[in-house]
């Protein structure tokens, strides 16, 4: 079987996932590539429906595609994966779920309409009326730009008088795309949330992710500690749901823990898992291999 791993710009192998990626899959008899999607050539109507331009020559299709570009995917990536997709290859994620997970007030109104339960979250207008702001929300609150990931472009707003500092600072950059969420800060769950793995409609496992020096961001790659954590009924009902929500075939269900339950806080389509296999010991690329082969040639992988 010939596998991509479709990237957002030149990786190498040693960066952990490919490197993770690569060690099973040889393993199992795969033929890897690092592809660069921005290098997909998009040319309509087709010549030839084998093989697709890459580099500006042609290469011949491969049997399944791992888009590992996330929130930093490109319209010119997005373009080049929707090519494949429409010449038949096996991808996971498809170009569409990629696009509506990496918009994060997007992901929020799908996730709403499916009944997910959500921290509050508000559109940020400009100029900021803060009275409007009082009225809906408590301090302190979460300040998001709408794309981001590992805890990128996420504040916590103490008080009224630093969102609108921050909000006039915004405000004189006169840049439309700096769109910015307001969301609920769920007190119970301060400096640490749970990640949940999900493969092909499975919750797969989950950690309890815990930020270091009394911060509130619990990412593993900013330093957080992470351990295994006891999936439960509920916990895995709203991962899948979650998931299933977004037509996502591979998920890192990210949750907070309130007083009275769980509340999803984002969905990511290309979630990292060096952590998660550090604290859980699950082989994140043999699943996703299993998976790819009982969707590809029906059975999977006995090890």
């Amino acid at each position: 079987m010939k596998v991509w791993i479709l990237t957002e710009g030149k990786k190498k192998w040693s960066i952990f996932p490919y490197r993770r990626f690569r060690e099973e899959f040889l393993a199992h008899g795969c033929e890897l590539e690092l592809i660069n999607a921005r290098d997909l050539e998009i040319i309509e109507p087709l010549e030839k429906t084998d093989r697709v331009l890459y580099k500006s020559r042609y290469k011949k299709l491969p049997d399944v595609v791992i888009p590992r570009m996330g929130s930093a995917a490109s319209y010119i990536s997005l373009a080049g994966l929707r090519q494949l997709e429409n010449l038949g290859v096996f991808v996971l994620n498809n170009a569409e779920s990629i696009e509506l997970a990496r918009d994060k007030l997007h992901s929020i109104q799908v996730l709403a309409q499916n009944n997910i339960p959500l921290p509050k979250t508000m559109l940020a207008r400009m100029p900021l009326d803060p009275e409007w702001v009082k009225k809906h929300f408590h301090f302190p609150l979460i300040v998001k730009t709408i794309a981001g990931s590992q805890g990128k472009g996420v504040l916590l707003c103490d008080q009224p008088r630093h969102l609108e500092d921050l909000f006039h600072l915004v405000g004189k950059t006169n840049d439309e795309r700096q769109i910015l969420i307001l969301q609920e800060f769920i007190s119970a769950s301060k400096g640490k949330d749970l990640r949940v793995f999900v493969i092909g409609g499975r919750a797969i496992g989950a950690m309890l992710r815990e930020a270091g020096n009394e911060g509130y961001k619990a990412n593993f790659s900013r330093g957080g500690s992470v351990s295994s954590f006891p999936l439960n009924q509920e916990l895995e009902w709203l991962a899948v749901e979650s998931a299933k929500s977004m037509n996502l075939d591979i998920a890192g269900v990210d949750i907070l823990m309130d007083k009275d339950g769980y509340r999803v806080c984002e969905v990511n389509s290309s979630p990292g898992f060096e952590g998660f296999e550090q604290a859980t010991d699950i082989n994140i690329p043999l699943e996703i291999l299993r998976f790819i082969l009982l969707k590809t040639e029906g059975h999977s992988l006995v090890v």
